[in-house]
C-alpha cells in the first residue's frame, strides 16, 4: 500500500487532522497581493478602515458563498476573504488546500455597529452553515472548512461564547450534535492573510459559481445567549 492510499483510508476512519506546527509548510515573507478595493461596493478591503467601524473574522466553510451573504447585509462596508487560524505565513490557496497550513478559509467583515451590531453578524453566521459538522462543510472536507470565530477583543469572545452555549441548545433540540465552532482570539489583523485577488468576491466575478450554503434552518434570534 501506498503513503497515499494508506492517508485517503486514514482520513476515511478519522476525518481530517490539524497538521502539527512543526510539520507546517514554510510560506514565505512577502504578502500575496490582492486588489485594494470591493469589486461590488467600491470600498477598500484592506485596513485602515473609517472610525467608528468595527471588524469581525468568521470561518464557515467555502469562503466565496460566506462572502456574498456577509456584503449584501445592511451595515456592512467592507469584505475579504483569507485564510487564518494556522501556522504558515502568507499561504497561497493551493497550500491551504493540501491540509499542511492549519488554515481555514475565513471572511473578514468591516461592519458599522449602528447599523447590525456584532450579535446580529454571529446571528448570520450561526443560520448559514451548520458548526457541528467539525472539518468540513457539505461535501467540503479538510481543516480549511471548519468553522471558526476569531475574536478581536474580549467584548467579542464573550459574545461569541454565549451565542454558541445558547445556539447549542437549540441545535440539540432540533437533533444536531455538539458544536464543533473553534473560538479564537485575533487582536492582530496581520494574522488575517488575504487570499489571491481572484477569490476576493469571487460570486460577483462569477454569478454562475457553486458554493452551497449548510444551513441547518435553526433559528439564532439576535442577542442570543449574550
Amino acid at each position: 500500500m501506498s503513503w497515499y492510499d494508506e492517508l485517503v483510508g486514514r482520513l476515511r476512519l478519522t476525518g481530517p487532522v490539524m497538521v502539527a506546527e512543526d510539520r507546517a509548510l514554510p510560506g514565505r515573507a512577502e504578502p500575496i497581493l490582492v486588489p485594494g478595493t470591493h469589486f461590488v461596493n467600491g470600498h477598500p478591503i484592506r485596513p485602515p478602515f473609517p472610525a467608528g467601524l468595527q471588524v469581525a473574522v468568521l470561518a464557515m466553510g467555502c469562503f466565496w458563498g460566506a462572502e456574498q451573504e456577509f456584503w449584501q447585509l445592511d451595515g456592512v462596508y467592507t469584505t475579504a476573504v483569507g485564510y487564518v487560524g494556522g501556522y504558515t505565513p502568507n499561504p497561497t490557496y493551493e497550500e491551504v488546500c493540501s491540509g499542511q497550513t492549519g488554515h481555514t478559509e475565513a471572511v473578514l467583515i468591516v461592519f458599522d455597529p449602528a447599523v447590525l451590531d456584532y450579535p446580529s453578524v454571529l446571528r448570520h453566521f450561526w443560520e448559514n452553515h451548520d458548526p457541528t459538522q467539525g472539518m468540513r462543510q457539505g461535501n467540503d472536507r479538510g481543516t480549511q472548512y471548519r468553522s471558526a470565530i476569531f475574536t478581536r477583543d474580549a467584548e467579542q469572545a464573550e459574545t461569541a461564547r454565549g451565542t454558541a452555549a445558547a445556539f447549542g441548545e437549540r441545535l440539540a433540540a432540533a437533533g444536531y450534535g455538539a458544536i464543533t465552532t473553534e473560538i479564537t482570539e485575533l487582536p492582530d489583523l496581520s494574522a488575517f492573510y488575504y487570499a489571491e485577488g481572484y477569490h476576493q468576491q469571487y460570486l460577483a466575478k462569477n454569478p454562475g459559481g457553486y458554493c452551497p450554503v449548510h444551513a441547518t434552518g435553526v433559528s439564532c434570534p439576535v442577542g442570543l445567549g449574550a
